[in-house]
């Protein structure tokens, strides 16, 4: 069984906090894991920015919904659901990623959650798991699937390492640099005839013919 795992933002959306910051011209809200790299003080940093601008879920939400996917990334995903399984893994949450989906086609997605008050105000957030990208391309593997995962940065290569064949998509230079190893896929042409082949060659490893 061939499954194809896909990281979301900046492959299929576009960063979800750089483009909310642009959007509701709050500009602390660009700040990333390279900017501040202990991932909990930078969420409670945004959800007090949040809290501050009183944005609630339905504010966040909306402004979300008008962002849409990636050009071109519907067609690219419906047509890779036709001849895979596909799952996207993404750090983000269900319920900013919720309007997206419906926008994507309700692909499956695992992803963490966030914790909202009566007034809908974001309270917290919760991790599904730590690492669970890589911990997802694992436990399919150990339950024979063979795995193709593609990702654009830094927080893919993790599940890029232990899935079956890795790639990626539109990557930043230094992640191109330091990770030679995985072929670089500028658009969804490039990166559907990488999938493609990545299968191709672990279907002939297996027949035992190279």
């Amino acid at each position: 069984m061939k499954i194809v795992c896909l990281d979301l933002e900046g492959v299929l959306v576009p960063e979800i906090w750089i483009e909310f910051s642009r959007r509701t011209g709050i500009p602390e809200l660009r700040r990333t894991t390279r900017d501040e790299p202990n991932y909990d003080k930078l969420m409670q940093s945004r959800l007090a920015l949040l809290r501050q601008h009183q944005l609630g879920l339905p504010d966040i939400q909306k402004v979300i919904s008008e962002m849409g996917p990636m050009p071109g990334a519907r067609e690219f995903l419906d047509r890779l659901r036709e001849d895979y399984q596909v799952l996207i893994l993404s750090d983000t949450f269900y319920e900013f990623a919720h309007p997206l989906m419906r926008q994507l086609g309700w692909p499956t997605l695992f992803c963490h959650s966030l914790e909202t008050g009566a007034d809908g105000m974001v309270i917290n957030y919760r991790l599904r798991m730590p690492e669970q990208k890589r911990e997802a391309v694992t436990r399919l593997r150990e339950m024979n699937f063979t795995v193709v995962a593609a990702g654009d940065s830094y927080n893919d290569t993790a599940m890029l390492g232990v899935a079956h064949a890795g790639i990626l998509f539109r990557p930043p230079e230094n992640v191109i640099r330091e990770f030679p190893q995985y072929p670089v896929t500028m658009n969804y042409d490039e990166m559907r005839r990488e999938i493609d082949l990545a299968f191709g060659r672990e279907e002939r490893r297996e027949k035992g013919e190279g």
